[in-house]
């Protein structure tokens, strides 16, 4: 199983983030790859459409308010893997108020590609999606 973890410090507390991006069906509100999503199955489940048309489906397979952290599992989508799990979490930061750490893991399988190409893919995603967070909370 491969796996890949990135993060970062964004400028908010982490209420404030949390607040943003805890909602299962929330990325559109920060994510510009994905400017649609559906809740299906009260809310277990997400259809997205990426900016390109695809579909990816997801479902929610573990959620803590308190922690401020998600997990979902891809059930449907045009990436090489099987076995995706990915889990986008907040940190506080100790003796800080103002800022807060991001991170957004995950494992998978490589399907028809190479563990170094699914990878350096989520890889990609993550640290993309991150940098529209800290945009998004920045405007």
């Amino acid at each position: 199983m491969a796996s890949t973890t990135v993060s970062r410090t964004v400028a908010a507390s982490p209420e404030k983030v949390w607040s943003l991006i805890g909602g299962f069906d929330a990325l559109p509100d920060w994510l510009p790859y994905i400017p649609e999503s559906t809740a299906l199955e009260g809310g277990r489940v997400r259809r997205l459409k990426n900016d390109e048309g695809g579909v990816i489906i997801e479902r929610l397979v573990d959620f803590n308010e308190t922690e401020r952290h998600y997990s979902y599992a891809i059930l449907q989508a045009p990436f090489p893997v099987n076995g995706y799990v990915s889990t986008i979490r907040v940190h506080t930061i100790p003796g800080r108020d103002d800022v807060a750490e991001v991170q957004w893991s995950g494992r998978f399988n490589p399907d028809n590609a190479t563990e170094a190409e699914v990878v350096d893919l989520f890889t990609g995603i993550y640290a993309d999606g991150l940098d529209a967070l800290q945009k998004t909370l920045a405007a």
